[in-house]
């Protein structure tokens, strides 16, 4: 069984030419420092004409191995987050699976604990 992050922007307008480098160049800088090479990682969709208000959209399926979930998780939320703060104006869902992630303005999308350095040092380290 997989779990997947889901990641949708919607608004009224269309990304400008400036938002639209910011986010090639958000993904870009992911995929530079994604640390495994067999497992996904921030993906967006193709842009779908049966949506038009959808200006960003994609997914991440989580790795089966436990060890690698939370930092697939912290450095694709992070990504995400730096998208979300990228496109002003815009609403989003970010969801895994069924369940919303939570937005803080300070800290972007993260679970409660997520970043909590002992957690981290517990569980092998992020």
């Amino acid at each position: 069984m997989s779990v997947s992050l889901y990641y949708c922007a919607s608004r009224a307008t269309p990304l400008t030419d400036a938002e639209t480098a910011a986010v090639e160049r958000i993904v870009a800088a992911h995929m530079a420092s994604f640390l495994y090479e067999d497992q996904e990682s921030l993906y967006l969709y193709d842009s779908d004409d049966s949506r038009p208000d959808e200006v960003v959209a994609g997914s991440t399926k989580m790795p089966l191995d436990p060890d690698r979930v939370l930092t697939v998780l912290d450095h694709v939320l992070g990504s995400v987050t730096e998208l979300r703060r990228a496109l002003p104006g815009a609403e989003w869902r970010v969801h895994l699976d069924d369940l919303d992630v939570p937005w803080e303005e300070t800290d972007g999308y993260a679970f409660p604990g997520m970043r909590d350095a002992d957690l981290a040092a517990e569980l092998g380290g992020l």
